[in-house]
């Protein structure tokens, strides 16, 4: 039996429940009756144990099974006659009194409600729609970046099918060079200050500024010594802060050859015949793929933010800790499979609670959406979907395969599908704003990526 419900605060709620003992005993005889059949004992046949026994050694655990159902389906039953919506766990506690009617058990439920999300007025809603073309200029960029990465290396001054790097036989930007170093605090070598054979590509800010500065200009056989001062923020703490003087000497100088643009850099990129428009058109269907992904993405963060500007209403605490906990485990599985040791790794949980609210937020407030305006994902719309994705592998039909054959990720495709309605929806009735954004600013600086 439950009585009303109170209302605590916002969206807090309590129900009191009252167990009555005769119907525990009740159910718990009858438990013990059934587990007497198979119970073992010293001294006895399966079956035969005496009943005092079996209340002695099953007793305590049948009574809190038989109370837990009890009491969780006087709840359920509670929450259904009210029409109320329970967001995450109730919190159950038992209740002492005086007033507690004789030959019961009277416990509190206290717990959280869904909220009412009203959607506020769209059309004062304002959006802003990215936009980003590729043009050739990215593709040429694009292009470079992919010859960078397939440089590679021939020693200076020695003859070669690529020529000898030309007759300045001194070390610059660009250069792949190999030394040995080594430095000292107040006239003592430290720790971490020594290397022979350390290889580096000038320029690439691998090294700290003074460090490659110094070796600019040397040949081979030749050394410099200069002085370096480590910031005070300097990962290594022991020399953090200090001044050290490092002799350098430069053993081995190699010269970067690019590969050209021609046919068979062409095949490298999958273009069998080596056709370079073919090449080019290649390139520029991926970048616009990757840029139509990422206009997509900051479109849909603009609309997301509309949407929670326009709609006001109280987040279920209990569902931000649920999320709030989801996130800290996903970070800790990320950390763990990209090698780290997260065993005592300290995940404090506030650091996320900003990120779990707002996704609870959009989640109550997209299920509104979809639900007042009919904005479920349709199967064709889910079926193109995995298609596009399919059309960016060498296989896309066992990639179709893939999706198909599993309910789970078909449901994250249908979810990605449900957003984009929703994001369409709401282009459709905001002020919207067109934003073009340079490709460089766009991709990050990382065309190729």
């Amino acid at each position: 039996m439950a009585t009303a419900v109170e209302t605590l605060e916002k969206l807090e709620r309590r129900i009191t429940i009252t167990v009555p003992m005769a119907d525990v005993q009740a159910e718990v005889e009858k438990r013990l009756k059934i587990r007497a059949r198979t119970v073992k004992a010293p001294g006895f046949r399966p079956g035969k144990v005496p009943m005092k026994m079996v209340a002695a050694q099953y007793g305590y655990q049948v009574e809190s099974e038989v109370l837990n159902d009890k009491v969780g389906r006087a709840f359920s039953d509670a929450a259904s006659e009210n029409n109320l919506r329970v967001a995450g766990y109730p919190k159950i506690e038992p209740k002492t009194g005086a007033d507690n009617p004789d030959g019961t058990i009277v416990f509190d439920a206290t717990f959280e409600i869904y909220p009412e999300v009203t959607i506020g007025d769209l059309a004062q809603a304002e959006v802003e729609k990215t936009k980003a073309e590729v043009s050739n200029a990215e593709i040429d960029k694009t292009i470079e970046i992919l010859r960078k990465q397939r440089v590679h290396y021939h020693v200076k001054g020695e003859q070669g099918a690529h020529g000898d790097g030309g007759a300045d036989q001194s070390a610059k930007n660009g250069d792949r060079v190999t030394i040995d170093f080594v430095g000292k605090i107040d006239g003592v070598e430290f720790q971490g200050g020594k290397a022979e054979d350390y290889a580096f590509v000038l320029g690439e800010g691998r090294m700290l500024p003074e460090f490659e500065a110094a070796t600019v200009g040397l040949k081979v056989g030749e050394s410099k010594t200069f002085t370096l001062a480590f910031p005070e923020d300097y990962h290594g703490k022991d020399v953090a802060g200090k001044t050290a003087e490092f002799t350098v000497t430069l053993k081995k100088l190699e010269w970067a050859h690019l590969p050209e643009v021609d046919a068979e850099f062409a095949k490298s990129l999958g273009i069998p015949d080596g056709d370079l428009q073919k090449m080019r058109d290649d390139i520029k269907q991926n970048l616009e793929r990757e840029v139509g992904n990422r206009v997509k993405a900051k479109t849909k963060d603009s609309v997301m933010d509309a949407l929670i500007n326009v709609t006001q209403l109280d987040v279920p605490k209990a569902l931000v800790d649920q999320d709030t906990q989801r996130l800290v485990e996903m970070t800790r599985q990320d950390m763990a499979q990209r090698g780290m040791n997260v065993k005592d790794m300290p995940f404090p949980p506030e650091l996320f609670t900003t990120q779990a609210e707002r996704r609870v937020r959009l989640g109550l407030i997209l299920a509104e959406v979809v639900k007042s305006n009919n904005l479920q994902a349709k199967p064709e719309q889910i079926k193109a979907q995995v298609e596009e994705f399919a059309q960016s592998y060498e296989d896309p039909q066992q990639v179709i395969k893939y999706y198909f054959s599993d309910r789970n990720r078909l449901a994250e495709v249908e979810a990605l599908v449900l957003e984009e309605n929703v994001v369409n929806y709401v282009l459709g009735k905001a002020k919207v704003t067109e934003k073009p954004v340079p490709f460089d600013e766009l991709m990050g600086n990382n065309a190729a990526a």
